[in-house]
């Protein structure tokens, strides 16, 4: 017999509209009467990249909201934002929500756009910093990637929109196809970098992106759609100047999985924070 403890978990996908795409998460809207291990016990039997824990509503929108991998609990998670917004509009209607989660609060909107319910989540405020030849090469030596495969014109760089993610650029699409990676290897450089995932890119044009994302210290291989690092991506495009500061980007992840979804992510002129968007719909 399972002694997980009895509560709803609801299963939601984020950034598709097809259950069979974008990135699963859990979703546990009433999680009042569940302690660390208890969540992460969930988590774990679940098996999703991430679930969200919602406590303490406070009636005017606003949830304090934690979220557990199958091996730990990590500060801020977008698809599963993104998935317990969805889930709270079908219960109770789209309209603004405040998630009060580890990182700080976020800010998330929900409507209904022919017939699809749209969240977006705004991050709180993003910071770029540079990465040591040394991890660098580690991170490489780990993915068995040559340096030569990466692409000079996004340089290397760690990016924070609630987690910190190590954001590489491939220089061809095959490259980014071709993921093959040291799970242990990368899971001990995360862990001393207290990285959440890696942003792996590849730039198609000006404005759209392809990437992927492992996973190792959340117990994952890769996650299908990572809203958290997709915000951190918009802070490390628009320090790098790679983008206007008024761009709307368009991320597709998940193809290589055999999940694909969409991320769409919005830097506005004047606000350091940055908006990710997109669809989803509940499983099952």
């Amino acid at each position: 017999m399972s002694r997980l403890p009895r509560t709803e978990v609801l299963r939601y996908t984020a950034f598709s509209s097809d259950p069979d795409g974008g990135n699963p998460a859990g979703v546990v809207l009433d999680a009042a009467g569940l302690d660390d291990g208890a969540m992460l016990a969930v988590a774990a039997d679940l098996g999703y990249s991430e679930t969200a824990f919602l406590t303490e509503p406070d009636g005017r929108g606003g949830h304090t909201v934690r979220y557990f991998s199958p091996k730990a609990e990590v500060p801020f998670c977008g698809h599963a934002t993104v998935a317990a917004a969805l889930a709270l509009a079908e219960r109770d209607g789209p309209g603004d929500l405040v998630f009060t989660t580890a990182a700080g609060p976020v800010p998330v909107g929900v409507v209904r756009t022919g017939g699809e319910l749209h969240a977006t989540l705004t991050s709180v405020e993003p910071h770029v910093l540079g990465v040591t030849d040394g991890d660098l090469a580690e991170a490489l030596a780990a993915l068995d990637w040559p340096a030569a495969d990466l692409d000079p014109a996004l340089p290397p760089r760690i990016a924070y929109a609630g987690a910190r993610h190590l954001v590489l650029a491939a220089a061809t699409r095959e490259r980014l196809a071709g993921l093959a990676y040291d799970f242990t290897r990368l899971e001990t450089l995360m862990h001393r970098l207290d990285l959440t995932t890696l942003q792996l890119v590849w730039r198609e044009s000006a404005d759209v992106f392809h990437v992927r994302d492992p996973f190792p210290v959340g117990g994952v291989v890769e996650d299908p759609a990572t809203g958290a690092a997709a915000a951190a991506f918009g802070a490390y495009a628009r320090e790098l100047a790679l983008v206007p500061d008024d761009a709307v980007l368009t991320l597709h992840q998940g193809a290589d999985m055999g999940r694909p979804g969409t991320l769409t992510v919005e830097l506005r002129p004047g606000d350091p924070r940055v908006r990710v968007s997109g669809t989803g719909t509940r499983i099952g």
